[in-house]
């Protein structure tokens, strides 16, 4: 059975994760609309990865004997200054959800709630590959700067990068 405080702190995740689905969904978007139809196709599966962590909270809660609320969703901007724009403002919203998940797992230890804890060491690890992956990429971007050769190279390989492993 989950305490109060955790399966509000999980439902605030929940609400994290819808957003960052959104977010990125916003970002594949606009990446289609400049050309960048790689770019855009990694971003439409990091999105639908991030409702894949929601559905996953949202099971977990109520399998607890808990009630996972489904919660409305945040705006996300349309338009974005350039693609290494996109891939700071990925990473930046990534180093957000990790200090959001590690915030949940404070809860789980100070409420003594082992089994979410263990549940949610999956995130944890989850965190430290999407923001690897965002770096790297970042890493990329640096090197091919504002080359066009580069950048449609680029393009083409970011279609073979997982987000993530489920």
């Amino acid at each position: 059975m989950l305490t109060k405080k955790v399966e509000k702190a999980l439902n605030k995740q929940i609400e994290i994760e819808a957003n960052a689905s959104q977010f990125y969904l916003s970002m594949a978007s606009w990446a289609e609309t400049k050309g960048f139809e790689g770019v855009a196709s990694f971003f439409y599966r990091h999105s639908d990865e991030e409702r894949e962590h929601m559905l996953k909270l949202i099971k977990y809660i109520n399998e607890r004997g808990g009630h996972a609320i489904v919660p409305p969703l945040e705006k996300p901007p349309k338009i974005f200054e350039c693609l290494s724009h996109v891939f700071k403002d990925l990473l930046n919203h990534e180093i957000m959800v990790t200090k959001e998940i590690n915030k949940v797992v404070d809860i789980c230890l100070k409420d003594k709630d082992y089994t979410t804890h263990n549940f949610m060491q999956w995130y944890v690890a989850e965190q430290i590959e999407e923001e690897a992956l965002a770096r790297h990429i970042l890493d990329k971007l640096k090197l091919i700067a504002d080359d066009k050769g580069g950048l449609y190279l680029f393009d083409r390989d970011i279609v073979n990068m997982n987000p993530t492993k489920n």
